[in-house]
């Protein structure tokens, strides 16, 4: 095992049980909202697939790169989704007169 594997091992499994401590303590009432905004930020991966797309010297890496950049625009444009239906449920909405109401 090279040492760079062994280094980007090692930060992937901090950044999980980090990632784990971080979830479990936020409530259940914000874990929507804030996993809706955190998927909103991941258009980095949408730029980490360009990266690779430009350094792939194969038709494989090429299609990963691909599919890669789909399914990062595909979590962007849900996590924006997401949120924009959750702002929509605290928006009043106008209450509308009824015709025959002269309750005044």
């Amino acid at each position: 095992m090279s040492e760079e594997l062994f280094t980007n091992l090692a930060i992937f499994v901090l950044s999980l049980l980090v990632g784990f401590e971080v979830m479990s303590k936020i409530p259940a009432t914000l874990q929507t909202p804030m996993m809706s905004g955190a998927n909103a930020i991941h258009g980095v991966v949408v730029v980490g697939a360009f990266v690779i797309a430009a350094e792939a010297n194969s038709w494989v890496f090429y299609i990963l790169a691909f599919f890669g950049a789909v399914f990062a625009a595909i979590n962007v444009a849900g996590g924006y989704t997401v949120t924009d239906r959750m702002l929509g449920m605290f928006d009043r909405k106008p209450k509308a007169k009824s015709e025959g109401d002269d309750s005044k």
